[in-house]
């Protein structure tokens, strides 16, 4: 697989299907992993990181499920192409700096990938569209069997999966939800819908994860402790969290239509007329408008475009995405032009 060829290609993650897909952007399991008798990550040197990516590679050979997929090992992978992984979540922004000794694999659906090395020797991911956890861990527990086989975990009777971090300590996984929330932020009641998830001890995060603000009212949940906590368990708490705020969502946007259509068609219209029409975005704003966009499809207030194109290009206006498509470096005025440029073309504007 070579990274340009991802470029052209639609993650399975954003296809805007799947349960709840007017909401649920996707559904992600993360498991930690170590092997046993290595030091974590932090604490190696060289040759064992090195020795660590030998042995995943050769595992990764006997394992029919990673049979298509390939491994990057991000000393060879310049910064622009590190960051490009980033921006389409299949790797986190700490995995990108400092690749010494690091090295990332991922799947021709972009559906699975392990980074290497990162806080500890594997992060094993998956991610699916719409509300899909179910699913999603089917996919990694059978990845997971499979790995074991092939590589000596550390474990503990008493602690479960061993990690770097404390928290991660039992199962050693997180769920998150990838949620649209743009009704519940222009009723302003998502102050209270974030209050309440941290007291249930859920994390809330922006699109990029761990470290990230709310942009464009996308909000990831994910649980925040493994440890005592049953794989199976974990998932049923986060699926009846995300109902709760699904259903929250949907009456905030039942409210507006109700109560205040004119004013939200007519922000819904100037969102997509300013995206169609446009010869500079900026990110931020482009995020927010396209935003407005999806809420307008999702409703179906705007019937023309599919919901998959407005995923995409949440995806597509970052700024290496851009650099990639115009085969060079930008300045960040050049972006903006390309930007927009791009938005007008997918969206057929003038």
């Amino acid at each position: 697989m070579k990274l340009d060829d991802l470029i052209s290609h639609t993650g399975e993650w954003l296809k805007g299907t799947g349960p709840f897909a007017n909401i649920v952007i996707s559904s992600r399991i993360r498991l930690a992993r170590n092997l046993a008798k290595v030091p974590f990550p932090n604490k190696a040197v060289k040759k064992s990181l090195t020795d660590v990516i030998d042995s995943v590679q050769k595992a990764m050979k006997e394992v029919d499920l990673l049979k298509s997929s390939s491994l990057l090992n991000l000393q060879e992978v310049d910064t622009l192409d590190r960051q490009f992984l980033v921006e389409r979540h299949l790797m986190s922004h700490e995995h990108s700096l400092n690749p010494e000794g690091k090295a990332l694999i991922v799947s021709e659906e972009e559906v699975l990938s392990i980074m290497i090395n990162e806080e500890d020797h594997l992060r094993i991911q998956v991610m699916r569209s719409g509300l899909n956890l179910e699913e999603t861990w089917k996919l990694i527990d059978s990845m997971d069997d499979a790995l074991s086989k092939k590589l000596d975990f550390a474990y503990s009777r008493s602690w479960g999966y061993l990690t770097a971090c404390p928290t991660n300590t039992g199962t050693a996984m997180r769920g998150s939800v990838m949620l649209h929330l743009p009704a519940l932020v222009m009723t302003k009641q998502i102050g209270k819908v974030l209050s309440a998830i941290a007291k249930l001890s859920f994390a809330s995060r922006g699109f990029y994860g761990e470290g990230t603000q709310a942009k464009g009212n996308f909000y990831q949940i994910s649980n925040q402790v493994s440890l005592g906590h049953a794989e199976v368990d974990i998932i049923q708490n986060i699926n009846g969290l995300i109902r709760q705020i699904i259903e929250q969502e949907e009456q905030a946007r039942q409210a507006l239509l109700v109560q205040n259509r004119a004013m939200l068609e007519d922000k819904i219209y100037r969102s997509f007329g300013i995206l169609k029409n446009a010869y500079i975005m900026s990110s931020q704003e482009t995020i927010e408008l396209l935003s407005m966009v999806r809420l307008g499809i999702d409703l179906g207030i705007i019937k023309e475009i599919d919901r998959w194109v407005i995923n995409e290009l949440f995806i597509m206006i970052q700024p290496a995405h851009l650099q990639k498509l115009e085969g060079k470096k930008l300045a960040s005025g050049a972006r903006d032009i390309k930007r927009a440029s791009l938005i007008r073309q997918k969206l057929g504007g003038t």
